[in-house]
Order: structure tokens, then sequence, then C-alpha cells
């Protein structure tokens, strides 16, 4: 509860992530089957094959006979209503009309998204460089700390005040605090300032290594008493521990650069 929610960076990862995350999308290929015919219109094992994929976030291949049925049942139903003589006129309708443009234009965007991604993998040369980009960016410390989370800000200074008279912080944490760590003493994993609110951190880094603060630290949650435990230059990981998302990273920005200039191409035909 005392850590942030996000950054920048986590934006765009998750627009990217996105892209990439779309239902599949299947091509009918040249030996597609015709599993069934409705009223003229032929479903093909392609067409099936995605709706599968839909429903399931699984391929045709792992569903059992039973599901498939089931399936198969459902997608008729569609080809049934949507094949009346009044979906003619319904087509005519705008706001049906719309919609079904929205749809079609999503679904090559997406296409679109997930063939660049793929053309346009990271080179080993751009996912060294973006790793030890990172590793300058990342924060130079970590700290171990503990901390005791209360409401009032006069309930902190009356536990700060204890403090000052030899009572254990791990104890107070334990009988006071209102937060997740409680049950471990207040006790917190390591972390990087970068992980929490602002204020938490700011207070963390200016302390000394086996103090705590004198004066209650407020942030959106409450007010705290923090303890620094300990404190440790921030290592950043292996490379090959975080290749893939690295890589992943690479190719995100490569699209976002590269929907930029179509942007601007856009633009400025326009």
């Amino acid at each position: 509860m005392y850590s942030k929610n996000g950054s920048a960076t986590v934006g765009a990862r998750r627009f990217a992530i996105t892209i990439t995350m779309t239902v599949a999308l299947t091509a009918a290929s040249a030996g597609a089957e015709t599993i069934a015919t409705i009223n003229g219109a032929n479903i093909d094992s392609s067409v099936l094959e995605v709706y599968v994929q839909s429903r399931t976030q699984r391929p045709l291949r792992e569903v059992s006979a039973q599901e498939r049925e089931g399936l198969v049942s459902e997608l008729k139903d569609l080809f049934i209503l949507s094949t009346q003589p009044s979906s003619a006129d319904l087509r005519k309708d705008p706001e049906i009309a719309a919609q079904l443009e929205l749809r079609e234009r999503a679904i090559l965007a997406q296409a679109f998204a997930a063939k660049f991604l793929t053309d346009n993998v990271a080179t080993e040369e751009e996912i060294q460089a973006e790793y030890e980009t990172q590793a300058k960016l990342a924060p130079p410390m970590q700290f171990k700390v503990r901390h005791i989370l209360v409401p009032t800000q006069s309930e902190a200074i009356a536990l700060i005040d204890r403090l000052h008279t030899g009572s254990d912080f791990a104890t107070l944490a334990m009988e006071n605090s209102t937060g997740p760590s409680a049950n471990d003493g207040g006790a917190l994993p390591w972390f990087s300032p970068d992980q929490m609110v602002r204020p938490f951190s700011d207070a963390v880094a200016a302390l000394e290594d086996g103090k705590y603060t004198s004066e209650p630290i407020q942030t959106e949650f409450g007010w705290h008493v923090i303890l620094r435990e300990e404190s440790r230059t921030n290592e950043a990981p292996p490379l090959e521990s975080v290749r893939d998302t690295i890589a992943q990273n690479v190719a995100q920005k490569k699209f976002q650069d590269h929907l930029e200039k179509l942007r601007a191409d856009a633009a400025s035909k326009n």
C-alpha cells in the first residue's frame, strides 16, 4: 500500500502489450475446410479457429470434442442471425455501419502492429544498448526499512516519543501499525526509492542506517514512523535475466517511433 502504481514507461508498455495480446487472427488458408454452410454462407475451419481462440483463449486443437461442438453451434447461430434478409437493411443503419467499420479497422490495426513487432525484433546491439541505458537510470541505492503506519499525526508523535525512551520498533509496529507489514514488525522488502511514494522515499534517503524519523512522515496512506535498518548499492541484474524484457521494450520503442512517423505522414497529407 506504500508503493507506486506505475510510471510513464509502464504506460507505453501497457499500450504495446495491448496491441500484441489482442485476439489472435488466423488467416484463411487455401486449404481451409468448409465445416458448415448457412443460408449460402460457408463457415470454414479458419473462421472456427479464430472464433475458438476469441472465446476460450486457446487454439482449436486444445478444446475437447464437446467444447468444439458447442462452439460450432454458437458460430452457426451467428451466421444464421447475420444472414437474415433484414441484415442488409441493418448494415445501412449509421450506428451499426460505424461499429462495423471500427471493428474492421481495429482488427487491421492490431494485425499491422503484430506483424511490425514480429518483423522488427531487437538486435543484440540494441538489447545491449538498452540494458546499459536502463542500468544508468536505476537509482544507485536500495534500502531495508521498518515502518509504522497510523491514521493521525498525534499517534505517530506518541510512537516516536516511545522510541526515544527505548521502546522496540518492531514491537510498536506489531501493536500499532495499520499497514500490511504490521505482523512482520513493520519490515519491508529491499526497495529502490523509485518504488515508493515520494515523501516516504525522501525520508528514507535522508536517514542513516539504524536511525528512525524524528518527525512523522505523511503520505496518502496516513502517517509513518520509519526506521532505516540497512542500505546497499543497487546493482543491475545480469543481462541474461532480463534479456526478454529488454528485447520486448526495444521492439515496443521501435513500434512507437514508427507510429509517430505514420502520424506525421498522415498529418502532412491533411
